[in-house]
C-alpha cells in the first residue's frame, strides 16, 4: 500500500465513522431482517451461511436445522454474540451487523467499504472482526487484490479502524511496507492478542497482534486465514503448496507444522469444534459442504452439512 492509499483509507474509515455514529446502538423499524429466533447462548452449535451465500442457519452438528437468521454472506459466533458480515447494493459495500442473544435487531450496526471475505468474534464475545475486499475477487494473484481488515470493541464503541495503521515489525524491520495488505483476522482469550495474515511483495506473513500497542509482528511465512485453537497453542492455517491451499496446523511453540488430512484447494478460514477436530467450507459439484477432519493429520473429512462459513456457538460469558 503506497502513502496516497493509506491516507485515502484513513479518511474513508473516519468519514464512515462519521456517518455510522447514528447507527452504532440499537436501530429502529429500518433494523435488519429478524435474528431473534437465532439461539445464540446456545453452545455446541454451528452458525453457516447457506448454499445461497445470503442467510445464517444454525444447526446441531448433526445438520439438524434449528433456527434461521439474517441476511449474511459471512458470520461467526462465541459468547452469545454473533458478526454478520452483509453485502449492500452498489461496487464494493457491505455492512458489519453484531446481533446479541435474543435480540431481533442489531446492537451496532458499521458500513464498511468492500466485499465481505472474513469474519470473526473473540472468546468473550466483547471483540468482532471481519475482512473485506477492496478490489479483485480472490486471493489467487498476489497484488492483484486489496483487502481491509478492521476490529471493533463492543464494550467501549472503541474502532481500531484498518490494521494497515498498525506499526508492524518483519525480521526486525520496522518499516511498513507500502504494499501491505491484511486479512483473516483471529483472537485469543485475553482480548488483547490476535493473529492475521499480511501480504508484501508477494510473501504472506503469520503476524501476532496487540491492541494495546497497536503492533504486529512477523512469526512465520506461508501462512494465510489463520485459527487459533481454543487452547491457543495452534493455529489452523491455509498454506499455499504449488497451485493450491491446504489445511495445516502450527504448533505456535515448537514450529511443527502438520499437514490435515483434507483435499487441496480449499479456500476458507478454519473453525475450531474443539481441540482436535476442525471444520472448514468446501465447494463440490456447485454446493458448498462444512466438513470435520482431525486436527493432527490422522483420518479423513467427514462432510457435516450443507452450508459454509462454520462458526461454533460457545456459552456466553
Amino acid at each position: 500500500m503506497n502513502t496516497l492509499r493509506t491516507a485515502s483509507a484513513t479518511a474513508l474509515i473516519v468519514a464512515l465513522l462519521g456517518s455510522a455514529a447514528a447507527t452504532v446502538a440499537w436501530r429502529g423499524a429500518a433494523a435488519a431482517p429478524d435474528a431473534g429466533s437465532l439461539r445464540l447462548a446456545v453452545p455446541d452449535t454451528l452458525v453457516v451461511v447457506d448454499a445461497k451465500g445470503t442467510r445464517v442457519h444454525q444447526k446441531t452438528r448433526q445438520g439438524e436445522e434449528l433456527a434461521t437468521g439474517p441476511d449474511c454472506r459471512r458470520a461467526a459466533t462465541a459468547a452469545g454474540t454473533m458478526i454478520c458480515l452483509r453485502g449492500l447494493p452498489g461496487p464494493f459495500s457491505s455492512e458489519v451487523r453484531v446481533y446479541r442473544p435474543g435480540k431481533p435487531e442489531p446492537e451496532v450496526t458499521l458500513p464498511v467499504w468492500g466485499n465481505p471475505s472474513r469474519a470473526r468474534v473473540s472468546p468473550s464475545g466483547h471483540l468482532v472482526a471481519w475482512t473485506v475486499f477492496r478490489s479483485g475477487d480472490s486471493y489467487v494473484a498476489s497484488g492483484a487484490f486489496s483487502t481491509t481488515a478492521g476490529i471493533y470493541d463492543l464494550r467501549n464503541g472503541n474502532h481500531y479502524g484498518s490494521l494497515e495503521d498498525f506499526g508492524v515489525e518483519v525480521d526486525g524491520d520496522r518499516t511498513p511496507p507500502d504494499d501491505r495488505n491484511f486479512w483473516g483476522i483471529t483472537f485469543a482469550a485475553d482480548d488483547r492478542t490476535f493473529y492475521a495474515t499480511m501480504s508484501s511483495k508477494g510473501t504472506t506473513h503469520l503476524m501476532r497482534g496487540d491492541l494495546t500497542t497497536r503492533e504486529l509482528t512477523a512469526l512465520r511465512t506461508n501462512v494465510e486465514c489463520p485459527s487459533l485453537s481454543p487452547d491457543e497453542t495452534r493455529v489452523a492455517y491455509k498454506k499455499r503448496v504449488g497451485a493450491d491451499w491446504r489445511l495445516h496446523v502450527l504448533n505456535l511453540a515448537t514450529g511443527e507444522d502438520t499437514a490435515l488430512a483434507s483435499p487441496a484447494g480449499i479456500d476458507d478460514q478454519a473453525a475450531w469444534l474443539d481441540d482436535s477436530t476442525v471444520a472448514y467450507g468446501r465447494t463440490e459439484g456447485g454446493k458448498p459442504y462444512v466438513y470435520a477432519v482431525p486436527a493432527d493429520g490422522s483420518g479423513t473429512p467427514a462432510r457435516l452439512m450443507e452450508g459454509s462459513s462454520p462458526s461454533l456457538t460457545t456459552t456466553e460469558r
